[in-house]
C-alpha cells in the first residue's frame, strides 16, 4: 500500500517566486520572514522615504531657515551636517543592532525616533534647538535605513530581490520628487517649519505595517555590540566634519581646524585598529573587504554619493540666490531627477540581477559625470529648459543606472549573517560622501553673485571627476559575477 502525503492546507504559506523560504528552525540566522512580502516592501519604502524626503526638502528650505534664524553660511552647513553626521557614524551600528536584536524592531524604533525628532524640529524656537532635532533625526535614520534594506535581503531572493530593491529605490525617488515641490510650497505659504511635519503620517504608516507583518528571527549566538567602534567612528567623523566645515570657510585652515583634522585622522585609525581586532564581531567586519568587489562597491558609493550630495545642496541654493526662484520653483526644478529614478530603477534592478552589477554601475557613473559637465552651463539668468533641465536629466539617467544595481550587489555580496552590517556600512559610506561634500561647501554657500556661480561651476567639475572615478572603480575592481537566480 503506497503512503500518500496529506494535501497542503489552503492557508499554508506559499512564497511567491523571488520570495525567500523561511529557514528551518534549527538553521535560523538573524533575519526576518513574513507571509506578506508586498506589505513588508511597503513598510520599508515608507520608512526609508523619511530620509529621502527630509534630505531633499531641507536643502530647498536652507535660504528660508537662514533668514528666519539669522544663520550664516557655516550655520546652514550644520543644518545639513547635524543630520548627516550621526547618520553616517551610526549606520553600521544600526545594522549591527538589527542583526542582534531584530531588524523589524530596530526599523520601528528608528522610525518612531525620526518622527519625534521631526516634530521637535517643527517646534523649536532657535538654531541650536533645530540642530539638536536634526541630530536626533540622524540617529533615527541610522536605525531605520540599514534595517529596511536588510529586511528586503531576508524576504526576497534572486531576481525577486533585484525587483524589490528596484521598487524600493523607485518609490524613494518618487517620494523625493513630491517632497521638494510640496516642501517649497509649504515654505512659501506656511513657513519652513511645516516641512518637517510631512514625515509624521509616513512614519505612522511604516510603524503599523512593520509591527504587524514583519517577524524577526533572532540569533542567540550574536556577538556583543561594538560600542567602542561606534564611539570612535562618531568622534572621528565629528572631528573631520568640523575641520572640513571650518577649513572651507572664511577663516581657512587655522590652528583649530588643523588640530581637529589631525584628531579625526588619529581617531579613524583607532577605529580601523579596533575593528581589525574584533574581526567578525566588529560592526564593520574586516572580512567584508576580503574581495575586490566589495572594495569597489564601497569606493563607488563614496564617490558617487559624495558628488550627488554636493549637487543636491548647491543647485536649489544657486537657483534661489542668483536666479530669483521661489522655494516652490526650486523644488520643482529638481523634479525630473527623482521621476527618472522612479521610472528606471525597477528596470535596472531586474537587469542587474540578470547580467550582473558591473556594466550598469560603470556606465551609469560615466553618464552621471557627463551630466555634471553639462551643469557647467548653469549660471546667472540661465534658462531652465535649455541649461538646468538637460543637466538634471542626464545626471538622473546615470544615477538610475547605478542606484538599484548598487544596492542589489551589496546585499548579494556578503553572507546572510552580515546583510545588516553590509547594508549599514554601504549606507554609511554613501552618507559620509555627502557629509564630506557638504562640509567642503562653505566657500560656495558664502559667495554671492558671480562668485557664487564660479564656485558652483568649480564644484560641478569636482562632481564630474568623482563620478568618473566611481565608474573606474566599478570597471577595475568589481568582478563579473553570475547573476543570482531565484
Amino acid at each position: 500500500m503506497t503512503e500518500t502525503k496529506p494535501p497542503t492546507p489552503s492557508h499554508a504559506f506559499r512564497p511567491d517566486p523571488g520570495v525567500a523560504d523561511p529557514p528551518p528552525r534549527e538553521a535560523r540566522r538573524p533575519g526576518c520572514r513574513t507571509d506578506h512580502p508586498r506589505l513588508v516592501l511597503t513598510a520599508t519604502i515608507l520608512a526609508s522615504s523619511l530620509a529621502f524626503i527630509d534630505g531633499s526638502v531641507v536643502t530647498v528650505g536652507l535660504p528660508a531657515i537662514g533668514r528666519s534664524l539669522h544663520a550664516g553660511a557655516g550655520d546652514l552647513q550644520w543644518v545639513v551636517n547635524a543630520y548627516l553626521l550621526p547618520l553616517s557614524a551610526l549606520l553600521m551600528l544600526g545594522g549591527a543592532l538589527g542583526d542582534r536584536f531584530g531588524r523589524s524592531r530596530m526599523l520601528v524604533l528608528g522610525t518612531a525616533l525620526f518622527a519625534a525628532a521631526s516634530l521637535a524640529c517643527a517646534l523649536v524656537p532657535s538654531l541650536p534647538g533645530l540642530l539638536l532635532g536634526r541630530m536626533a533625526q540622524g540617529v533615527g535614520a541610522a536605525l531605520l535605513m540599514p534595517n529596511s534594506l536588510a529586511i528586503l535581503g531576508d524576504v526576497f531572493r534572486g531576481e525577486g530581490r533585484g525587483r524589490a530593491v528596484g521598487i524600493w529605490a523607485a518609490a524613494g525617488a518618487a517620494a523625493g520628487a513630491v517632497g521638494p515641490v510640496i516642501g517649497g510650497w509649504l515654505i512659501d505659504t506656511v513657513g519652513w517649519r511645516a516641512i518637517f511635519l510631512i514625515n509624521l503620517p509616513l512614519a505612522l504608516a511604516a510603524i503599523l505595517l512593520a509591527w504587524r507583518y514583519v517577524q524577526d528571527l533572532h540569533d542567540r549566538e550574536a556577538p556583543p555590540l561594538d560600542g567602542v567602534g561606534a564611539l570612535l567612528a562618531t568622534l572621528a567623523l565629528g572631528a573631520l566634519t568640523w575641520a572640513l566645515t571650518v577649513g572651507s570657510g572664511p577663516h581657512g585652515w587655522t590652528g583649530p581646524a588643523t588640530a581637529a583634522g589631525v584628531a579625526g585622522v588619529v581617531l579613524a585609525a583607532g577605529f580601523v585598529g579596533v575593528e581589525a581586532r574584533r574581526g567578525d564581531r566588529a560592526m564593520a567586519p574586516p572580512s567584508l573587504f576580503g574581495s575586490s568587489t566589495f572594495v569597489g562597491l564601497t569606493l563607488l558609493t563614496f564617490l558617487l554619493y559624495g558628488a550627488l550630495g554636493g549637487l543636491m545642496v548647491l543647485l536649489p541654493y544657486l537657483l534661489i540666490q542668483t536666479a530669483g526662484y521661489s522655494g516652490t520653483a526650486a523644488g520643482a526644478a529638481l523634479l525630473p531627477f527623482p521621476l527618472v529614478l522612479a521610472l528606471a530603477s525597477p528596470l535596472m534592478g531586474r537587469l542587474a540581477a540578470r547580467i550582473g552589477a558591473r556594466p550598469p554601475l560603470a556606465l551609469g557613473s560615466m553618464v552621471t559625470a557627463a551630466g555634471f559637465l553639462l551643469a557647467l552651463r548653469i549660471g546667472d539668468g540661465a534658462c531652465y529648459w535649455t541649461h538646468v533641465l538637460p543637466a538634471v536629466l542626464v545626471i538622473a539617467l546615470g544615477m538610475a543606472g547605478a542606484v538599484a544595481p548598487l544596492t542589489t550587489a551589496v546585499l548579494g555580496s556578503v553572507d546572510p549573517r552580515h546583510t545588516g552590517s553590509a547594508s549599514g556600512l554601504n549606507s554609511a559610506v554613501a552618507r559620509t560622501g555627502g557629509l564630506i561634500a557638504t562640509a567642503l561647501l562653505g566657500a560656495v554657500l558664502a559667495a554671492r553673485g558671480e562668485a557664487l556661480v564660479a564656485a558652483f561651476r568649480l564644484a560641478a567639475v569636482a562632481g564630474a571627476a568623482a563620478a568618473a572615478g566611481a565608474g573606474a572603480a566599478a570597471f577595475l575592481l568589481i568582478r563579473p559575477a553570475r547573476p543570482e537566480r531565484g
